[in-house]
């Protein structure tokens, strides 16, 4: 059970006496009630509170629950007035406190003011010192911002109007208060709220007419310290709490991350003896490059700088090998034609990728923007990339890399990347391209320039045999989807 749940749980035991034991030896809450009334009636005929107009008595069919013989169902308004009002000097110093001053939940605390009396006696609420304070206003009444008023300045307060207080005439402050929380006495309040959307309150004669299970006065101070010890108990069990989320949260983060760092270390799945070595691999990739220059489908470029020790970032199995992204992939990178020049954009048949439509490791099914044919004639004058084309943003939105799901151009943030053999290498390159810290490998590679068309191929990228990045791929989608439920559950 979580702590928010044990809670309601304890304030609800400790209202129907189930929470610590009864004692024969305590005077009845019926005695307690008579001094209650007594006491009510002498004060109102000293004139230190009002004569109210009697409470309607008890049903049975209004009894919610069972009580232990020796308690006694009363009336709020029975046991508290309600509302009081102080008559102080203007120049007395005392506690002011609105509304963001009061601490929700569980917490019974207060911070306030001070003001002079006659700045606030007029159009605020009336409190001393063991008042309860509670909220009626919506959502604070839901918030449980209630109170006891405890080291007032001169031992009286005033504060916002959107509270109402009760000050008991015989009975432990603290076990009305906890009986003002319990989910019982908030979810009936909700129902008999009055006003408007976004400003109902809960009526005076709600609390009035309540419903009050009074134990014996020494049982409500026997209630009031196992509910206090009981809370310090929920207090640490929500710390704990708190510090479990804090790590299934950081584990929902970090762990995506942590599968692709060892999907490219070669520690996600098992090598296989019989799979082709990388070394093999690399050796046909450069010979089908070297075909395709001759037929002029590519151009040859200047060769690429060797990898030295002092660049690899970590180990990787025997049968892997280190290379050079620009070795193995065909690399481009797309324009932007003049937004200036309407006739660019107007009409547009094309589609034109900008960062903004990259889906982080999915499919490209659309684009915001379009170009012309004019544009194309003018600006690009080259063949549209085919669905399958990896695309990989390297300027302001660095790592973020998708797959075409249509033939489109793009922006010059985005390279589009084109292996030379082995069409599958694009979804190994797909998954692993953004945690590879490529900026850091370029930097270290090219010593901290930034990422262009002519440092993007310098990036290093841990090749595995052709199969073992199928395994890896298959193993890496299995996994991020259960990732995304644990994510889901937290």
């Amino acid at each position: 059970m979580k702590a928010a749940d044990l809670r309601k749980s304890i304030l609800q035991y400790a209202v129907e006496g189930k929470l610590v034991p009864q004692d024969i030896h305590d005077e009845p809450a019926s005695i307690l009630y008579d001094k209650i009334i007594k006491e009510k009636e002498s004060l109102i005929k000293q004139g230190k509170i009002k004569k109210e107009k009697p409470l309607p008595p008890i049903t049975d069919d209004e009894i919610p629950y069972d009580i232990p013989e020796n308690w006694k169902w009363v009336r709020l308004g029975e046991v508290c007035e309600l509302n009081p009002r102080n008559k102080l000097e203007d120049n007395l110093e005392v506690s002011f406190i609105p509304m963001k001053l009061i601490s929700d939940g569980y917490q019974n605390q207060h911070t306030y003011e001070i003001k002079k009396w006659k700045d606030i006696k007029n159009g605020f609420t009336h409190f001393k010192e063991n008042d309860i304070l509670v909220s009626k206003i919506t959502p604070c009444f839901q918030n449980l911002k209630s109170c006891i008023a405890k080291n007032l300045v001169s031992k009286y307060g005033a504060g916002t109007t959107e509270l109402h207080i009760l000050r008991p005439f015989i009975a432990y402050n603290l076990y009305i208060l906890y009986f003002l929380k319990t989910p019982n006495f908030i979810k009936n309040g909700i129902k008999n709220m009055t006003g408007t959307a976004g400003q109902q309150r809960v009526p005076i004669n709600y609390i009035s007419t309540y419903l009050f299970p009074l134990p014996p006065l020494k049982e409500q101070e026997r209630i009031v310290q196992k509910v206090d010890e009981l809370m310090a108990l929920c207090d640490k069990l929500e710390q704990e709490e708190e510090k479990l989320s804090a790590l299934d949260k950081h584990l929902a983060d970090t762990l995506p991350k942590s599968i692709l760092q060892y999907a490219v270390e070669g520690k996600l799945v098992p090598q296989d003896i019989h799979d082709e070595p990388a070394s093999i691999l690399y050796d046909k990739i450069i010979k089908e490059k070297e075909t395709l220059i001759k037929q002029g489908k590519i151009k040859k470029e200047k060769p690429l700088l060797p990898i030295t020790d002092d660049e690899i970032p970590y180990d990787i199995p025997e049968n892997w090998k280190w290379v050079r992204l620009g070795e193995v992939c065909n690399l481009s990178i797309g324009k932007t034609p003049e937004r200036k020049i309407a006739e660019y954009w107007k009409d547009g048949i094309y589609n034109w990728v900008a960062i903004s439509d990259m889906i982080n490791g999915g499919l490209i099914n659309q684009t915001k923007e379009k170009i012309s044919q004019i544009a194309y004639n003018k600006v690009f004058k080259k063949d549209i990339l085919p669905i399958g084309t990896l695309l990989f943003s390297f300027k302001l939105t660095i790592g973020k890399v998708s797959l075409l799901n249509i033939p489109a151009y793009t922006n010059e943030a985005i390279c589009a990347i084109t292996p030379y053999l082995y069409n599958n290498i694009k979804y190994y390159l797909l998954k692993i391209l953004p945690i590879l810290n490529l900026l850091d490998n370029a930097n270290d590679a090219i010593k901290g320039k930034t990422l262009n068309l002519q440092t993007l191929p310098l990036i290093l990228i841990p090749l595995p045999p052709i199969k073992e990045q199928e395994r890896i791929v298959k193993k890496v989608d299995e996994l991020l989807t259960y990732c995304n439920k644990l994510k889901d559950i937290i």
